[in-house]
This record gives structure tokens, C-alpha cells and sequence, in this order.
């Protein structure tokens, strides 16, 4: 794989990743639903999913939600939702069709505000499009069934591979920082009250415990 390698990444390493590539990723099948969330991060690639659901008549509304980037405070120097939103709208997505929520600070915010912002917009809710990046599926899905259990959710993101996917990106170290975090939040969030349980297989255990080992962990909580 290409891109920014901070570190010799090892074979082993990279097979490591992709166990919690797949894991991470819920596989739903896409259906009609009442709304999609654009759950913001450093990826605008999600905003350009969001519009590509929109456009297929899969949604008739979007909301765009998350405040500063932690990662990429360069590239979303207004936030991410803003920056989504215009995304969107520059690939045909009508203004009509878009809410942006621009305070949230985690997936909980994220889901959160954005059901306080379609109530506020008064949009019934009952099926929910949550089109994340591809490895934060099952963390996004875990999140809605506890903050928001009335609705239904579907889980979206761009379909690629891993290999593809840190091409976009351009910056290996960071995705595999992010899949680790991502996973221990998948782990941890429940303890904590932020999410329902997940099952975690033993075999993608061990990977992220091994990725940890090798000093991936700049996105882990502390």
C-alpha cells in the first residue's frame, strides 16, 4: 500500500488492519429511509456518499453534523459539517434537501443533535441512513441503537477496500490509528453507557491488541 507511511508497516501489520477493516464495516443492505446522517470526520468522501444516496432516491433529506476536525483542522478550518454540507451541494444536492448540525464533538453528539435538528425542522423520523467512513459502520450503528433505539438504522459508506481506501486518505498511519480507536471505542463505549454491546471475535481482538503493541495508538482514549 501507498500514501504517507510515518513507519515501515510490516505485512503482518497490514493483514492486522484489514481484520478490523471488515469487522468494523456492518455490511447492511441499502434500502429507502426517511433521512441520512452525514456523520462528520476527515473523510469528505462521506459527504460525497450522502449526496450519491440523495441523488439515487434513497433519502429525500440529509443532515450534516460535526464541529471541528481533530485530525485535519486545516482542511475544515469552518467544520466539518459546513464543509460537508457545501460538498454536497456542489454535487447537485439541493439546499431544500440539507440540515447541518455544526456542534457535535462525538458519535453521540453527532446522533443526538442531528434528531433534536430534524425534530426542530419537524421531519418524522422512523429509518435512518448513517453514512459514516467505511471502518466506523458498526461503532456508528452501536451509537444509534443506544441514543436513538426508536429509529431504524442502516449502516453506508463508500464501497472500497482497504487498499483503496488508504489511497484516498493518503496517510497510512492515520487510518490504521483510526480503525484501532475506532475498535477500542467499539469496546469500551458500552462500559461506559455511550453504546450497545458488540460482539468482538477473538482473532480481531488479538490484530487490535497487536496493532496497539506496535505503537498504533494515537487515536486511542486515554
Amino acid at each position: 500500500m501507498t500514501g504517507t507511511n510515518q513507519r515501515g508497516i510490516t505485512d503482518r501489520q497490514w493483514a492486522d488492519t484489514a481484520l478490523l477493516w471488515d469487522y468494523q464495516q456492518m455490511g447492511h443492505d441499502l434500502r429507502p429511509c426517511d433521512v441520512a446522517i452525514g456523520l462528520g470526520s476527515h473523510d469528505l468522501g462521506v459527504a460525497a456518499e450522502a449526496a450519491g444516496l440523495y441523488l439515487r432516491g434513497l433519502v429525500s433529506r440529509i443532515v450534516f453534523t460535526g464541529g471541528p476536525n481533530p485530525s485535519r483542522p486545516d482542511h475544515f478550518p469552518r467544520g466539518e459539517a459546513v464543509h460537508f454540507a457545501e460538498h454536497a451541494l456542489s454535487l447537485g444536492v439541493p439546499q431544500s434537501a440539507v440540515l447541518t448540525e455544526p456542534n457535535a464533538r462525538n458519535t453521540g453528539q453527532n446522533i443526538a443533535f442531528s434528531r433534536d435538528v430534524l425534530a426542530g425542522a419537524a421531519v418524522a423520523v422512523s429509518s435512518v441512513l448513517l453514512v459514516s467512513m467505511p471502518y466506523m459502520e458498526r461503532r456508528a450503528y452501536a451509537t444509534c441503537r443506544k441514543v436513538w433505539p426508536e429509529v431504524e438504522a442502516v449502516c453506508a459508506s463508500t464501497p472500497m477496500d482497504l487498499h483503496d481506501y488508504v489511497k484516498t486518505i493518503g496517510d497510512d498511519t492515520l487510518v490504521i490509528d483510526s480503525l484501532v480507536g475506532d475498535l477500542q471505542r467499539v469496546i469500551e463505549y458500552p462500559k461506559l453507557g455511550f453504546a450497545v454491546a458488540q460482539d468482538v471475535p477473538e482473532r480481531v481482538h488479538d490484530a487490535y491488541q497487536r496493532l496497539i503493541t506496535d505503537g498504533f495508538d494515537s487515536r486511542l482514549l486515554t
